[in-house]
């Protein structure tokens, strides 16, 4: 059960990739995550992306490539995973081929969730944060008791920049700009496994797993 979990911001894919995770008993490989621990753990490949990072600059493919390789050498890779974040470009989508080839892996799929722009504009745009703790809320999913207010600490919540809808619709650009030559690469090898992201979250759970288990049979 080896697959690469895309699709736009406010897809769910975070949500979605922790759920199939804990289920199937596989590790959710979110390139954040593992890039911060690899500056955690200083290893050679964190501390060249932490050089990186610290001038505000994207990690260089090269790098990248390098932790996600480390990652999936791992001996709780060998029964799957879930790849979040990675691979973003053709480049890194070659990378990750040549990386599974040499531990004798391969990938079982490309699960792209497809949500309609104006419902990933809906769902960014109602997201909140709490200036105190940093709580995330959602007005429709995880609404705070108190209007306005933290549960946790009483703090204020706001709306940060990147969830107004001119951000959000120039994120969405960006990220089709990119995307489609790698939605083309996975369509081109017969690994693209389109599925409805804009069902409320059980739905496309429910469809998630229904993938996994075809490939476990």
């Amino acid at each position: 059960m080896k697959f690469v979990l895309l699709g736009p911001p406010g897809a769910g894919k975070g949500t979605q990739a922790e759920k199939l995770a804990k289920k199937y008993g596989i590790p959710h490989i979110a390139t954040g995550d593992i890039l911060r621990q690899s500056v955690k753990d200083r290893t050679k490949s964190g501390m060249l992306a932490k050089s990186y990072m610290d001038k505000g600059e994207l990690v260089p493919d090269q790098i990248l490539i390098g932790i996600i390789r480390d990652r999936l050498s791992n001996p709780d890779c060998s029964k799957g995973f879930i790849l979040d974040g990675f691979p973003r470009t053709v480049t890194q989508a070659d990378a990750l081929s040549s990386i599974l080839r040499r531990l004798n892996q391969k990938l079982n799929g490309m699960i792209n969730l497809e949500v309609p722009q104006e419902k990933v504009i809906a769902r960014l745009s109602s997201r909140r944060v709490c200036r105190s703790c940093g709580t995330n809320y959602h007005i429709e999913f995880n609404p705070p008791k108190e209007e306005g207010k933290c549960d946790k600490c009483d703090g204020q919540l706001y709306q940060r920049d990147d969830d107004k809808e001119e951000s959000i619709q120039n994120r969405l650009k960006v990220y089709q700009r990119q995307t489609e030559p790698l939605i083309k690469y996975y369509k081109k090898e017969g690994l693209l496994i389109p599925v409805d992201g804009a069902k409320d979250i059980s739905a496309v759970f429910e469809d998630l797993c229904t993938i996994v288990e075809g490939v476990k049979k």
